[in-house]
């Protein structure tokens, strides 16, 4: 009964190359993911400038309007804009996340990273996990507007936001419709606490946004940087930007007077776990001027295990038998394992003087009273920004 449900297009096929693993599904966690679609509805601006492409609505998504662009950048995707009744979402409380509040304006990720965590999140709205949720992603696209409606309501009490904790804010799409400067426009404007997590250079065209809105509350950012291999880069996050241009990023969000963290996430076994690439990594995030860096061992969860098992076993089948052995039991590698990767980035970060995560929120305060009367706008005191850990993107 739950397995029809939840998932009415299975998650890629797993054959015995892979890691497979097989255990009960939850059904409170299925439940609760169910109802997160029920606040969607279609959208039904006008389709001009749009392709329909070929295929069918997903059933959980019956009404929603299909874009196909027919530029370099976004061949072979398809885009459901629907309109969603809510968007700031609540995190249940069982998860590892140190956070309260979300902002997730997309669903589905064309950065196409083999390992996210999210990916079994598709097969809610009758896609798959695979290639779906790479190609094929949702959109909110009055996100800006509910974002602003949510903030003045009289219930909000002002908590702090994180942003980039599903899938990436500033994935290729955000270009197109550039959700975020909306919503950043909306945070701003009621000085309303928030963190962004990403992978994308697309944050660089919201830096003025950015500052207006440090001058009058807090406001966290972390860059997501595992490791700096090109080949490995171009095999494992194949939609993403460079981790050299994600550096720069770094480097220009520091110069702009952000104190801005990195999350060196995922770290991955027998690919970027060895001393040699830990130290590459850290010194190359060190360079570009981060405050901290905060790795994150490799953990996948069902959608991703399957996925990333199967490139594994095309990329790498050497390696298949060791992680079976580390996720034998579930999702998380052994603590033991978790605990030395951690160790070696720690004792990397000081010899190059970086902060962990644990050292504190990054963010920035006005750099003078003029600043913060800019946007015209009395700072509110809320939550302060979580430490760039946002376990995400991986």
């Amino acid at each position: 009964m739950a397995d029809t449900l939840c998932a009415r297009r299975t998650t890629p096929t797993v054959t015995d190359r892979t890691l497979s693993h097989t255990g009960q599904r939850d059904w409170d966690r299925c439940t609760m993911n169910l109802m997160r679609w029920t606040n969607l509805t279609s959208s039904r601006a006008d389709a001009r400038d749009a392709g329909t492409g070929g295929d069918a609505l997903p059933l959980a998504l019956p009404d929603a309007v299909v874009r196909t662009f027919d530029t370099p950048g976004f061949a072979g995707m398809t885009f459901y804009e629907v309109r969603a009744k809510s968007v700031i979402n609540k995190v249940p409380g069982a998860s590892r996340v140190p956070f309260e509040w979300t902002i997730n304006p997309y669903r589905g990720c064309s950065h196409a990273c083999t390992y996210c965590f999210a990916r079994n999140t598709h097969t809610y709205l009758d896609l798959d996990a695979g290639e779906d949720f790479d190609r094929k992603v949702i959109v909110k696209v009055n996100a800006g507007e509910l974002v602003r409606t949510e903030l003045a309501a009289p219930r909000w009490r002002g908590d702090h936001i994180a942003m980039g904790t599903n899938v990436d804010c500033y994935q290729r799409a955000e270009g197109r419709y550039a959700l975020m400067r909306e919503i950043l426009a909306a945070l701003r404007d009621f000085a309303n606490p928030f963190s962004i997590l990403t992978k994308g250079t697309l944050i660089l065209r919201d830096l003025d946004l950015l500052r207006q809105a440090a001058a009058v509350t807090d406001v966290g950012l972390a860059v997501s940087v595992g490791f700096v291999d090109d080949e490995l880069w171009r095999s494992a996050e194949p939609g993403t930007p460079s981790p050299q241009r994600r550096l720069d990023v770094v480097r220009q969000l520091t110069d702009a007077g952000f104190a801005v963290g990195v999350l060196m996430a995922p770290v991955l076994p027998g690919l970027s776990d060895d001393d040699g690439s830990i130290e590459t990594t850290v010194a190359a995030v060190a360079d570009a001027g981060a405050a901290t860096v905060t790795p994150l061992p490799l953990h996948l969860r069902p959608g991703a295990r399957e996925w990333y098992g199967q490139w594994l076993a095309r990329e790498h089948p050497e390696l298949v038998p060791r992680y079976r052995e580390l996720f034998a039991h579930g999702s998380y590698s052994p603590k033991d394992y978790q605990r030395e990767v951690t160790a070696k980035v720690r004792t990397a970060a000081r010899r190059y003087g970086l902060g962990s995560g644990d050292d504190g929120p990054t963010h920035r305060t006005p750099a003078s009273p003029e600043e913060a009367r800019a946007t015209g706008n009395r700072p509110r005191r809320g939550a302060r920004p979580p430490a760039p850990d946002q376990p995400t993107l991986w």
